[in-house]
């Protein structure tokens, strides 16, 4: 792709590194704010993995859907309030499909509520140098304080694969079949590019077309990105050419480079160094290199989340139905909370075709994504809005000294407090509900909650009430015991000292 397309244009980044020294091979922009999209769902599988390990979760546990994230706009899977589905197919979803509500479902019932995991999110980021990055979704649905930068998506896309190697390959599912239907890998590079391994594409009206790679050929490993494509197949085009012109520059044979660590894990942090001769790229596009102090994953404390600015009213999705998956029997999960939607931004007017890699300030028009464009979008958005108006920028954010934003308090509950230990099995909306919830997991449960107490209580969120179900009467060992029988028979289940 001729390199006039993209020269200077304020929305393009790219960042291309050796994997296994740390060199950084190309880069254009790679620490200026850009919104990152689907490419989100890379940090929300980081957490889903994280909890698998720690064996908060097992691949066959279910997650809940809530009426919040099945609102989400598509790209989504369509499950409906109340449907269940396992861990693995979640995850399968959200990597293929690019499941918006699976996303948001992971969220809330690994934390109670997207925004309390959004805080997570932010937090992990911090741990890992990802300086430049504030999570505000579980998705990445358009918001003007959820940014990231072209450097921190290529912390996260080595991080991810040093820390679970054993759950990354889920990156390079290229075909997830659900309820009958066969649902492709949106990364088209795929079994089309030798050695792509994965990871996540992404887009929205506001960030264009992004794309994390991860490339493994000839003894070789880098990972790139690219951010602010104005097509999928023109974005496709030059992660092609970076791989062929940066995947002969990696060094073949062992690794040199520390693993990626998080502040606190033991070894070194991600550490990418700049070649000593930029001008050896073999490229029109080393002219653009932009030469930036060599940034670290730092030992400091992790700074706390930025308070978010004032949003404007959300913009109506227009996306394409997506037809409902097959019903299926509730079961536990992890507590889901219902949050409050965070509006999204509004949209700019699509870029002309000279300029296809600015994403940039437009004007204000009213009208819709060309159908030249709609067809690629409807395949791979978030979000497509109808009425675009004046194009917010992402906001910038301090790299370390951002304030905190203080979680909500917890509502009042209304039930008797039980003192020791207590398992809960999940929450819901409906009493029968929670009940039910009951009856399964003293079904499945056997021996081990014949001494435990079942009860119902409940709780206020905003002007709902949720019915969580829960057992009482045990203690720290019986607890323990009594989770890791439930989730062995795919019942969800968390212990907590009251």
């Amino acid at each position: 792709m001729p390199a006039s397309t993209f020269t200077g244009a304020p929305n393009y980044s790219a960042l291309v590194v050796d994997a296994k020294t740390g060199r950084v091979l190309f880069e254009q922009n790679a620490d200026e704010t850009r919104f990152p999209a689907s490419v989100t769902k890379v940090m929300t599988l980081y957490l889903v993995f994280e909890d698998l390990e720690r064996s908060r979760l097992g691949l066959q546990s279910r997650i809940t859907m809530t009426s919040h994230c099945a609102a989400q706009a598509p790209s989504k899977l369509g499950l409906r309030p109340g449907q269940t589905i396992s861990v693995e197919d979640g995850i399968k979803a959200v990597v293929t499909k690019s499941a918006n509500d699976v996303a948001c479902a992971f969220a809330e019932n690994l934390e109670g509520s997207e925004p309390a995991f959004a805080e997570r999110m932010t937090r992990k980021a911090r741990a890992l140098g990802m300086y430049k990055t504030v999570y505000r979704n579980a998705s990445g649905l358009p918001n003007p304080n959820h940014v990231t930068s072209a450097r921190d998506l290529v912390t996260l896309g080595r991080a991810i694969q040093d820390r679970f190697p054993r759950y990354y390959g889920y990156f390079g599912t290229r075909v997830f079949t659900y309820a009958g239907r066969a649902m492709p890998n949106h990364n088209k590079l795929l079994g089309r590019v030798e050695g792509v391994d994965g990871i996540k594409t992404g887009y929205t009206n506001a960030s264009g077309f992004n794309l994390l790679t991860s490339v493994k050929s000839q003894g070789r490993s880098i990972v790139a990105v690219v951010m602010g494509g104005r097509t999928g197949p023109s974005r496709d085009a030059h992660m092609r050419e970076l791989i062929a012109l940066n995947l002969p520059r990696a060094q073949p044979g062992s690794r040199t480079a520390p693993l990626v660590a998080e502040n606190g894990d033991r070894g070194a942090p991600a550490r990418m160094t700049r070649p000593a001769v930029m001008a050896s790229v073999p490229t029109p596009l080393s002219s653009q290199v932009v030469q930036t102090p060599e940034r670290v994953a730092s030992l400091d404390p992790i700074p706390p989340m930025p308070t978010p600015a004032p949003q404007p009213a959300p913009a109506v999705a227009t996306s394409g139905a997506t037809p409902k998956a097959a019903p299926r029997a509730v079961s536990a999960a992890a507590e889901p909370v219902v949050a409050a939607s965070i509006p999204d931004p509004e949209e700019g007017a699509v870029t002309p075709q000279s300029m296809r890699w600015v994403v940039g300030r437009q004007p204000t028009v009213t009208g819709s994504v060309p159908s030249s464009a709609a067809s690629e979008a409807q395949d791979e958005a978030d979000l497509v809005s109808p009425e675009p108006a004046a194009q917010q920028r992402p906001v910038r954010v301090a790299s370390r000294d951002v304030e905190a934003a203080p979680r909500p308090a917890p509502a009042a509950e209304t039930a008797p407090i039980r003192k020791g230990w207590l398992i809960q099995i999940g929450a819901t909306t409906e009493a029968a509900g929670a009940q039910a919830l009951l009856s399964n997991a003293k079904a499945k449960g056997g021996r081990v909650l014949s001494g435990a107490e079942p009860f119902t209580e409940t709780y206020m969120r905003g002007d709902r009430t949720y019915y969580r179900a829960r057992f009482a009467g045990l203690n720290e060992r019986s607890a323990d015991a009594a989770c890791k029988a439930l989730k062995r028979s795919s019942v969800s289940c968390f212990a907590i000292k009251n």
